[in-house]
């Protein structure tokens, strides 16, 4: 295999996010790692942003550096144990293919020397794919809702009634709903909590939903009557009268490509969930932005403490002319932040790469 050096040099690729991935975004710098290998197989465990940090300095570069456009972003080609990705030095490109000649041939192994294959399959599609990241931390963020948006509020079936003698329910017993069930027949059952408010406008925009479990229709409501009767498929906790019900959600998407934002996007931490004050890697934050400024799942911010205002002494006493005694300090890059779930204000986050705890109130943006 040739050997390509990457003694004393460091590949700069400024790469222009394509209008068909995001309309108006501004130049981004994509670095190689100094240290980036020719190649990279694919094991089982890698996760596609474990394999973009192996090469790249910045792993939302990755569509850029694959050059994908916003339908490959969405519908990517999927990766799977035991193919190689390449780095096309001469490129500043990755490339995925399985090495002509692997049993000895001539060439093996050299970029050049590729057949790139189609990646959909027809049976298990996706089954054994690389994850985006790693699934098991986020699994209850994807299917359960614990954050409820105030328009999903108003018109929610709620449980007027349990099974006779009882005062709560569990699994197997029978509920009794009021409410327009939208002719769905499964549902899941949450309690709302506290308000979310917007750390910067301080207005509320949603509240945090503890999830109860799941309901089954066994009798829509009879004419002249508006009450339907569930029986409980599944009981986290013990769920009763009061508690509202939302349909199921779709079957989550797990193979989505980090990138940044389709625009500009100037964010906030609003919660840390577990109602901690502080959150590490691989920790699941909330932020005040969602579908309706841009974000979409796989999209990635950068976090940051907010600078603090302190006081200059020099420009209280008059000296450099500086004039106001008070001053912003910058703010500080902390981490990144990997979406993976999109309501339509709110979205969920996965915090990456930190060098600091995350705080409520932190700044999340675009990556530059």
């Amino acid at each position: 295999m040739k050997n390509f050096s990457t003694v004393g040099a460091r590949l700069t690729i400024a790469c222009l996010i394509s209008s068909a991935v995001a309309s108006g975004a501004q130049a981004m710098q994509c670095d190689f790692r100094p240290n980036a290998p020719d190649q990279h197989v694919v094991v089982k465990g890698d996760t596609l942003w474990d394999i973009s940090g192996r090469f790249l300095e910045k792993p939302w570069c990755w569509p850029q550096v694959w050059g994908m456009n916003k339908e490959e972003i969405k519908n990517p080609h999927w990766i799977y144990p035991g193919q190689i990705v390449y780095f096309d030095r001469a490129a500043g490109r990755l490339r995925l293919g399985t090495p002509i000649g692997a049993n000895g041939a001539g060439g093996a192994g050299d970029p050049s020397d590729l057949r790139i294959q189609p990646q959909l399959r027809m049976e298990g599609l996706g089954k054994d794919a690389v994850k985006s990241i790693p699934n098991g931390v986020i699994e209850p963020f994807l299917s359960q809702p614990l954050i409820i948006e105030n328009d999903e509020l108003k018109n929610a079936p709620r449980i007027v009634a349990a099974q006779e003698g009882h005062m709560f329910l569990g699994k197997d017993e029978k509920a009794y709903v009021r409410g327009d069930l939208k002719d769905g027949t499964s549902f899941q059952v949450f309690r709302p909590g506290k308000p979310l408010q917007d750390p910067i406008t301080k207005a509320v925009i949603g509240q945090e939903a503890f999830y109860l479990g799941t309901l089954k229709l066994v009798q829509p409501a009879a004419a002249g009557t508006d009450v339907h009767t569930f029986v409980v498929a599944t009981a986290k906790e013990e769920m009763g009268k009061g508690d509202l019900l939302m349909q199921m959600p779709p079957t989550p998407m797990n193979h989505f490509v980090p990138h940044p934002p389709e625009r500009k996007v100037d964010a906030n931490v609003v919660a840390i969930y577990g109602g901690v004050t502080h959150a590490g890697q691989n920790q699941v934050v909330s932020v005040n932005r969602g579908k309706v400024d841009g974000l979409d799942v796989g999209s990635v911010l950068q976090l940051y403490h907010r600078g603090k205002v302190v006081t200059d002494p020099g420009a209280s006493k008059g000296w450099h002319n500086m004039g106001d005694p008070k001053v912003k300090l910058p703010d500080e890059q902390v981490g990144s932040l990997f979406i993976f779930r999109v309501f339509k204000h709110i979205s969920y986050g996965l915090i990456m790469q930190v060098t600091e705890p995350v705080e409520v109130g932190d700044v999340a943006t675009s990556p530059e």
